[in-house]
């Protein structure tokens, strides 16, 4: 071993503590009652349940307004390829119909190298897009619980994941600027083995904040690196909500996408009845449209209102630079947009509907006025 390899090992930076958390978010109902998930819990398990809250924030600066019920589940050993490794599991429950399972991987006293080599562990055996068991397994676990505090439960497979990379404690004390100085973040952000370019290592690193001289959070699409000595889990929470609000949204999305063809087909079906049936159609099939707008409406301001931020600008800051980076404006856009059309598409059945029964009324004036002159023509 040559001398700057002995050095380069005796200078490099050790992981004392820490964890990496893979996130994965299902939307399972149209709404779940908390406080029933809480007494269900606690009468099946006898176990204890908690109400998120940021730790760090004052509650008048950033808080929840239906805090999520978070849910402590036995933990489990996941096989990272050097045998099994005993991992702590969280269930976070949200009013607006989503559930956040959580498995937390501890690091202990690892080199950095060490440290990408087990995210990338990480990411072979759970990680984001991998269809492994033990997810399945987690939801089934919880549903048989918690199944009579849903609201219309959801049958649609739809779900999202992050990956949180926490580091707390570290063999030097350094700023944030000076880690990222001493090590490369870019492939425990990127996952990949190969070299990135110039232009991609960038990107990853762009969406980077830190609060005081020795924290720092860096957000990319699908994970995100957190160094934070004191263990404050307020990044994370606000994480975890960002992803919640873009699974609702994405769902009501493809909700719309395969109602408005449905609603074309009834429009045109409902023109095709004959004249004396059309107006009680038109009008059927406004109310449920009408309903549709309602429910979608309803749940879509929950999940824009999951986390209310008014006077803590670091976690605004990061909250508002992560819902950009998972496009959630633009989701809620096109929600929006299919929302509009269905709402006119309402208003125009509803006219079409008066007017459909304006016509009637003027018929049975007209055969009402024809048999009162033929009973007055009578000899």
């Amino acid at each position: 071993m040559s001398r700057d390899q002995v050095a380069s090992i005796r200078d490099e930076i050790r992981v004392v503590s820490g964890w990496i958390a893979v996130l994965r978010l299902f939307d399972i109902a149209y709404a779940i009652d908390l406080k029933r998930v809480e007494s269900l819990w606690v009468e099946h398990t006898n176990a204890a349940t908690t109400r998120a809250r940021l730790s760090a924030t004052p509650a008048k600066a950033m808080t929840f307004p239906d805090p999520p019920v978070v849910l402590s589940l036995p933990s489990i050993a996941i096989d990272l390829g050097h045998g099994p490794v005993d991992c702590s599991v969280t269930a976070s429950f949200y009013d607006f119909g989503a559930v956040s399972f959580g498995i937390r991987v501890p690091i202990r006293d690892l080199s950095w190298r060490e440290l990408v080599e087990l995210n990338r562990a990480v990411d072979r055996a759970i990680g984001p897009s991998i269809e492994a068991p033990v997810w399945g397994e987690l939801l089934a676990q919880v549903m048989r619980v918690v199944e009579k505090a849903l609201t219309k439960p959801s049958s649609r497979s739809l779900y999202e994941d992050y990956v949180l990379i926490l580091v707390q404690d570290l063999s030097e004390r350094l700023t944030g600027d000076a880690l990222l100085d001493r090590v490369d973040l870019v492939p425990l952000l990127s996952g990949e083995e190969r070299p990135l370019s110039e232009s991609a290592r960038a990107e990853l690193l762009r969406h980077r904040f830190s609060y005081y001289l020795d924290d720092l959070a860096v957000l990319t699409w699908d994970r995100a690196f957190i160094y934070e000595p004191r263990g404050d889990s307020d990044v994370t929470d606000v994480l975890e909500v960002a992803n919640a609000q873009l699974l609702e949204l994405r769902y009501y999305d493809e909700l719309l996408d395969a109602e408005l063809p449905q609603v074309y087909d009834q429009v045109e079906g409902a023109r095709r009845v004959a004249a004396l049936f059309a107006a009680r159609h038109f009008a059927h099939l406004a109310r449920r449209l009408y309903t549709l707008v309602a429910e979608v409406t309803e749940l879509t301001e929950k999940v824009d209102n999951a986390l209310q931020v008014t006077e803590d600008v670091y976690l605004a800051r990061v909250y508002a630079d992560a819902l950009n980076l998972f496009r959630v404006p633009s989701v809620a856009a096109a929600v929006d947009r299919k929302l509009a059309i269905i709402r006119d598409t309402y208003a125009a059945l509803y006219a079409e509907a008066s007017s459909r029964r304006a016509e009637l009324l003027e018929f049975a004036i007209v055969i009402l006025i024809l048999i009162e002159i033929g009973l007055a023509l009578r000899p």
